[in-house]
C-alpha cells in the first residue's frame, strides 16, 4: 500500500495488459489502474475495490496489510465491476461489515451480488466519523451511472471522485506531476469524450454543487489513472470546459471506402478545407480506432463524412461509428456527407439521416459520384469542402 497523503492509502491494482474496456467497446491504449483507498483513522474505512479478475490478490493484500477483521466500514462509491467487483469475494471474509453506498448503489449492489448485506444507504451531505477525518459523502448521479457517489476525507481534503476526472492510463507514477502531461490530458480528455458526453449537463450542475460545498479540495483521486495532487482543480476546470459544447478550431473528414473511389473524394474535399483557416484531419473509419475517432469528433467543430454503399447502407464499420455517435448526442456541431457509389447510392442519405438523430445539424446536401471520380468531380469536392468550412 501506498500513502498518498495523512491517512489515506492507496490499494488498487494497475492493469499494464488491459487493451478493451467495457467489453470490446472501449480502447485502452496505455492501461488503467483500479483505484482503491484505505482510510486508517480510529475506524479503518476502504473506499471501493477493484476489477474482479484481481479479487483474490486485492483481498489477500487487505489482509496482509491492516487485517480484514480491522476494516470497520466499506464505502462504495459505485458498484460497476472496475470498482465493486471484488467486493463479493471480501464479504465472504467479512460479511457483517456495513457498506456505505447511495440509495441506487444498495439496488444495485443487491441486484449484482444477491446478498443482502449491512447497507447503509447516504445521500449529498450526510457525514461518517471515523475520528479525526469525517467522510462527506456526495451523490453524482449519471457521472456515469446511476448510482455513482463522491466521497470527499474531511482533515486530509481529498475528494475520492470515483469515476469522475479519471483516465485510462497505466503509468509506474501515481501523481499528475510526475507524468507527461500530453499523455495525461489526452487520456483524460478521450475518457470525458467516449464515456462523459451524453451527461455533459449533469456534469456541469455537479461541479456546481461540488464548489457550493466550499470543501477545501488539496487532492482528486479517481478511481481510474492518477491522483491529481498540483493544482487538483484544473482538472475541474477543463471538465467545465469539455462539459460547455466544447469545441477546437477542427474540422473532420471521415471515410469508409471499397475500392478506393470515396477515399479520393475525400482526399479532394479535404484539399478544399485546408485553405478555410481550420485545422483538417481525415481518418479511414476501416482503419482508425473507433474512439479516438470519437475524441477527434469531441473537439471538432464539424465532420465530413463519406462512404460507400453497401446493401442500399453503409459498411459496417460506418454502421457501427454512427450508432457510437448516436449514443453520444454531441451538441453544437455541423455535418455533411459524400459518396462514390455504384447503382443505388443511399449511403448519403442514410448518414445525413443517421448524423441528424445524433444531434447534428446537416448545412450542406451532400454529394456523391457514380464509380470513380473525375477531375471536374475532384473539383467539385474541393468546392464542397470550401462551401462547407464558409458554414463554420
Amino acid at each position: 500500500m501506498l500513502k498518498i497523503k495523512d491517512d489515506i492509502y492507496w490499494t488498487g491494482v494497475k492493469d499494464w495488459e488491459l487493451k478493451k474496456f467495457h467489453g470490446e467497446e472501449l480502447s485502452t491504449h496505455r492501461g488503467s489502474t483500479y483505484n482503491s483507498f484505505l482510510i486508517k483513522d480510529k475506524k479503518t474505512v476502504l473506499v471501493d475495490t477493484v476489477w474482479t479478475p484481481f479479487k483474490e490478490k486485492f483481498v489477500e493484500k487487505l489482509d496482509r496489510e491492516v487485517g480484514l477483521g480491522n476494516i470497520s466500514a466499506i464505502v462504495i462509491n459505485h458498484v460497476e465491476q472496475d470498482h465493486g467487483g471484488s467486493l463479493g469475494f471480501l464479504m465472504e471474509k467479512i460479511p457483517n461489515t456495513p457498506i456505505y453506498c447511495s440509495k441506487n448503489g444498495a439496488m444495485m449492489i443487491k441486484k449484482h451480488f444477491h446478498q443482502d448485506w449491512n447497507f447503509n444507504v447516504v445521500k449529498t451531505g450526510d457525514i461518517l466519523d471515523i475520528g479525526k477525518n469525517k467522510l462527506i459523502f456526495v451523490e453524482m448521479p449519471m457521472l456515469h451511472w446511476p448510482d455513482s457517489m463522491a466521497t470527499y476525507v474531511t482533515g486530509s481534503n481529498v475528494l475520492l471522485s470515483n469515476d469522475a476526472f479519471g483516465q485510462h492510463y497505466a503509468t509506474p507514477y501515481m501523481y499528475n506531476d510526475q507524468v507527461d502531461q500530453c499523455e495525461l490530458f489526452q487520456e483524460a480528455l478521450k475518457y470525458y469524450a467516449n464515456i462523459l458526453t451524453p451527461y455533459s449537463k449533469l456534469v456541469k450542475q455537479k461541479i456546481n454543487e461540488i464548489i457550493g460545498l466550499n470543501l477545501k479540495i488539496d487532492m482528486i483521486a479517481p478511481s481510474h489513472g492518477i491522483i491529481w495532487r498540483e493544482n487538483p482543480m484544473q482538472i475541474v476546470e477543463k471538465y467545465s470546459q469539455w462539459a460547455s459544447e466544447y469545441q477546437e478550431d477542427t474540422i473532420i473528414v471521415l471515410y469508409n471506402t471499397m475500392w478506393g473511389a470515396t477515399k479520393n473524394m475525400a482526399g479532394a474535399i479535404t484539399k478544399g478545407l485546408e485553405g478555410s483557416g481550420l485545422a483538417v484531419k481525415m481518418f479511414n473509419i476501416g482503419k482508425v480506432d473507433k474512439n479516438d475517432i470519437i475524441t477527434e469528433i469531441f473537439k471538432s467543430k464539424g465532420i465530413i463524412m463519406g462512404c460507400s454503399t453497401e446493401n442500399r447502407g453503409v459498411l459496417s464499420d460506418t454502421a457501427a461509428l454512427l450508432e457510437v455517435i448516436r449514443g453520444l448526442q454531441f451538441k453544437n456541431k455541423v455535418a455533411a456527407s459524400f459518396a462514390s457509389y455504384g447503382w443505388s447510392g443511399e449511403s448519403v442519405k442514410v448518414v445525413e439521416e443517421k448524423l441528424k438523430v445524433a444531434g447534428f445539424e446537416i448545412v450542406l446536401d451532400g454529394i456523391k459520384v457514380q464509380y470513380e471520380p473525375s477531375l471536374e468531380d475532384l473539383e467539385k469536392c474541393q468546392d464542397f469542402g470550401r462551401e462547407f468550412a464558409s458554414k463554420l
